[in-house]
């Protein structure tokens, strides 16, 4: 599920392309860090009410989708040059990057969702306690995604060097985050 391309894919790939590896892991580490939210309430049964409760999950889903246009909205007021540069002289910190991350994984009712549909039926053992079994599940499921999406910034990294040398690719990689986080609001909302 890591290796198939979606949103948390994309938005990894577009991160670390503009600001470089080192932002790009810490996007990767704030998407991480939004799973524990994600396996504690599956562990605690609240993403079985939220699954049953259509009003809030559609406010969960509206919520999550108006940041992300937010972001859009962001990344179009801002300037389409792009500075890779190593001298730390990037618009956006990591720890910036980090709560953006953390934030779109954890306003994403759909991750929720998607670990109460599959967890269960990997539920391994009948005397070990279903509480820890989820969070062994979910730990499993954010080492394999670190893993992967770490690998997407780090091989993204290195296309940022080419980039270096076609200065004229900065509006196109700025329509493409507006893009992305666009498509992931409209995939969040209709899906």
């Amino acid at each position: 599920m890591a290796i198939a391309p979606g949103p948390d894919n994309m938005f990894v790939l577009i991160q670390s392309i503009t600001n470089g590896v080192k932002y790009g892991l810490a996007t990767v580490f704030g998407l991480i860090s939004g799973c524990i939210v994600h396996t504690s309430l599956v562990a605690f049964g609240v993403s079985a009410i939220i699954k049953e409760n259509e009003n809030l999950f559609l406010a969960l889903k509206i919520f999550g989708a108006s940041y992300l246009v937010f972001l859009a909205y962001k990344v179009y007021k801002s300037t389409s040059q792009i500075e890779l540069s190593s001298d730390n002289n990037f618009k956006i910190s990591t720890n910036q990057l980090f709560k953006q991350g953390f934030i779109m994984n954890v306003l994403n009712p759909k991750v929720s969702i998607f670990f109460l549909a599959f967890f269960p039926a990997f539920l391994f053992n009948n005397e070990l306690n279903t509480i820890t079994q989820f969070f062994i599940l979910g730990f499993i499921f954010m080492a394999v995604s670190l893993l992967i999406f770490s690998l997407i910034a780090i091989l993204a990294g290195q296309i940022a060097e080419y980039l270096k040398q076609n200065k004229s690719i900065g509006k196109f990689l700025k329509w493409l985050q507006i893009l992305v986080f666009v498509g992931i609001a409209i995939f969040i909302l209709f899906s």
